[in-house]
Parts: C-alpha cells; structure tokens; sequence
C-alpha cells in the first residue's frame, strides 16, 4: 500500500477493508519516513503492531 492511501484510510471516517496477512486490521497512525503504519487488528485492539506498509492490503 502506498503512504499516501494508508494515510488517507487513517484520517478518513469510513472503516476501511484493510489487512495485514490476511487479517482485517485497523490503521491507526503513518509514518511517512518509515514507510511503516501502527495497527492493530479489529479482534484484538490491545495488540498493536507497527508495520511495513507493503505489508498491508486494501480489498
């Protein structure tokens, strides 16, 4: 996924179908240096990751 649209997911209002292999995940912060998004997946809002945004998938 690109900076630009995990960015866009992340402000915007509207959940987005995101996964992270290959489970639905929450997008909660970009960081645009890192190329790397905060997430966490929509089962377990306890369990955040940081991630490579290659990593993540938008269905």
């Amino acid at each position: 996924m690109n900076v630009m649209r995990a960015q866009e997911i992340s402000e915007s209002p509207v959940m987005a179908h995101v996964t992270y292999d290959g489970t639905p995940i929450y997008i909660q912060h970009v960081d645009k240096q890192k190329h790397t998004a905060r997430i966490y997946a929509l089962d377990e809002p306890d369990n955040e990751l940081e991630v490579s945004l290659d990593s993540l998938e938008e269905s």
